[in-house]
C-alpha cells in the first residue's frame, strides 16, 4: 500500500511517498514559500529531479499541486490518487492528550487545537495541512504522528518542573520533549544492531541537527529527555541557546530593556551555534573556521560538545546500565570531528572511540566504538517519515 506522508509548515509542505510494507520510497519533495508571489515545488523521483515554479495561495492548493506532480512525472509512482491508501501527518505537540498515534476525526482536531498554545507555530500549519489534505483525499484514512508522544512514558520526577503545582495543573507547564518520532526510529534500529529487542536495550540517543535533543532510554521508553515545555531547553542548538539561568531573562529586562518578544527572538533564533560563533549556525561552516583558527568558531564547537558531554554522563545515571550511545541528525551522522569531540575523556564511562571507524562507522555497521569499549558507540540514519508511515499502516488497519 502506498502511504503519503506529510509534514506542514507555515508556508512549506514537506512529503514522501512511500511503499509499505516494503518501506520502499517512492518519491520526496518540499513545496516552499506558499502564500507567497512565487513558490517553488521540489520533488524526486528515481534519482531524478522535478521542479515546478508557481503560485501557491494556501496549502489545499499545495496539497492539489504536490498529488498533480506525483501523477504527471515520467517516472510517476501512481497513475491515479485512490491509489494513495492513507495519509501519515507529522504534529510537533499532543501534550498529555496524545500518547501514540491515532486516527484523526473530528474530536482528535479539537484536541490538537486545545494544545496549540504549546507549540503556536508548528501546530496551526500542521493543522491546516491536515484539513486540507482531508479535504482533497477524504475516503483514506489520516493519522496523526506526534513529537511528543515517545516522551510521555517518562516519570513525574522526570517531566515536572520544581514550580508551584498549580502551575502544571492549571497551564499543563511541564517537560514534554520533541524529536520523538526521530528517538522512536533511533532506538528500534540500534536494538536490531545489538541484536536485541527495543524492550530489552538502555541506550542514550542524540538527535543532533540544527535543532538538537538527546533522550535516556529504558527497556525502549523514554524516561527523560534534554528539550522541555518548549524545543529551546537543553542542548545548544543551531540558534537556541539550551539550558541557561532563569534569571538571564530578568537581566535583560531590567539592565538590558529588552522586551519580552525581543528576548524570545534572542533565545529561539539569535543564540546557539549563531551567537557563540558570531559567524554562523552550520556546523560544517563552524567546524571549516575552527579547522583555520577562528577562536569564536571553536569556542562554538566545544560549548555544543562539552553540552552533550554532560547530558551522556548524566543520562548513564539515570539509566543505571547503558548498552550504548546513539549518534544520529545532520551532525551526529556526519561529523566526525563533533563526534570526536563529544566522546573525549569518557573512557572511565565505559566509552572508548575507534578513530578508524569513527571516520567511517558505515563500515562497520555504524559502530565507531572499539570492540572493548563495554558503552558501543552508534552512528543511525534516522527516518522519522518511514517511522511516520510504518504507524500510519498500523493505525490505519487497526
Amino acid at each position: 500500500m502506498k502511504i503519503l506522508v506529510v509534514n506542514c509548515g507555515s508556508s512549506s509542505i514537506k512529503y514522501q511517498l512511500v511503499e509499505m510494507p516494503e518501506e520502499k520510497l517512492l518519491a520526496k519533495g518540499l513545496l516552499e514559500r506558499i502564500g507567497e508571489t512565487s513558490s517553488q515545488l521540489t520533488q524526486q523521483i528515481d534519482g531524478g529531479k522535478r521542479t515546478v515554479e508557481c503560485v501557491i495561495a494556501d496549502h489545499e492548493a499545495g496539497l492539489e499541486l504536490i498529488v498533480k506532480t506525483l501523477l504527471a512525472d515520467e517516472h510517476r509512482p501512481i497513475d491515479d490518487m485512490s491509489e494513495i491508501a492513507a495519509v501519515g501527518h507529522r504534529v510537533v505537540h499532543g501534550a498529555e492528550a496524545f500518547v501514540e498515534s491515532v486516527r484523526i476525526d473530528d474530536e482528535v482536531i479539537q484536541a490538537i487545537e486545545s494544545v496549540q498554545d504549546l507549540a503556536p507555530l508548528h501546530n496551526p500549519p500542521n493543522l491546516t495541512g491536515i484539513r486540507a489534505a482531508m479535504k482533497l483525499l477524504p475516503e483514506v484514512p489520516h493519522v496523526a504522528v506526534f513529537d511528543t508522544a515517545f516522551h510521555q512514558t517518562m516519570p513525574d520526577y522526570a517531566y515536572r518542573y520544581a514550580l508551584p503545582h498549580e502551575l502544571y495543573s492549571d497551564h499543563r507547564i511541564r517537560r514534554y520533549g520533541f524529536h520523538g518520532t526521530s528517538h522512536r526510529y533511533v532506538v528500534d534500529k540500534a536494538a536490531k544492531v545489538l541484536g536485541k529487542r527495543p524492550d530489552q536495550v538502555n541506550v542514550i540517543t542524540c538527535h543532533l541537527g540544527n535543532g538538537c535533543s538527546m533522550a535516556a532510554v529504558r527497556a525502549g521508553q523514554s524516561v527523560d529527555t534534554t528539550m522541555g515545555l518548549t524545543p529551546l531547553e537543553g542542548l545548544v542548538m543551531g540558534t537556541r541557546c539550551g539550558d541557561i539561568d532563569p534569571a538571564i531573562t530578568f537581566f535583560l529586562a531590567r539592565q538590558g530593556g529588552l522586551e519580552l518578544d525581543q528576548i524570545d527572538t534572542l533565545y529561539n533564533k539569535k543564540s546557539g551555534l549563531l551567537g557563540v560563533s558570531g559567524s554562523s549556525n552550520d556546523m560544517r561552516d563552524i567546524a571549516g573556521k575552527a579547522e583555520h583558527g577562528d577562536k569564536r568558531a571553536r569556542l562554538a564547537m566545544d560549548i555544543f560538545a562539552y553540552r552533550i558531554r554532560k547530558y551522556i554522563g548524566a543520562y548513564m545515571a539515570a539509566l543505571g546500565h547503558t548498552d550504548a550511545v546513539v549518534f544520529a541528525g545532520g551532525i551526529g551522522e556526519n561529523s566526525v570531528v563533533c563526534r570526536k569531540l563529544i566522546c573525549e575523556g569518557l573512557t572511565e564511562l565505559g566509552i572508548e572511540v575507534d578513530p578508524a571507524r569513527n571516520e567511517n562507522p558505515a563500515a562497520s555497521r555504524g559502530f565507531f566504538s572499539t570492540d572493548a569499549s563495554p558503552v558501543k558507540l552508534i552512528v543511525i540514519l534516522t527516518n522519522e517519515e518511514i517511522m511516520i508511515a510504518r504507524d500510519t499502516v498500523t493505525v490505519a488497519a487497526g
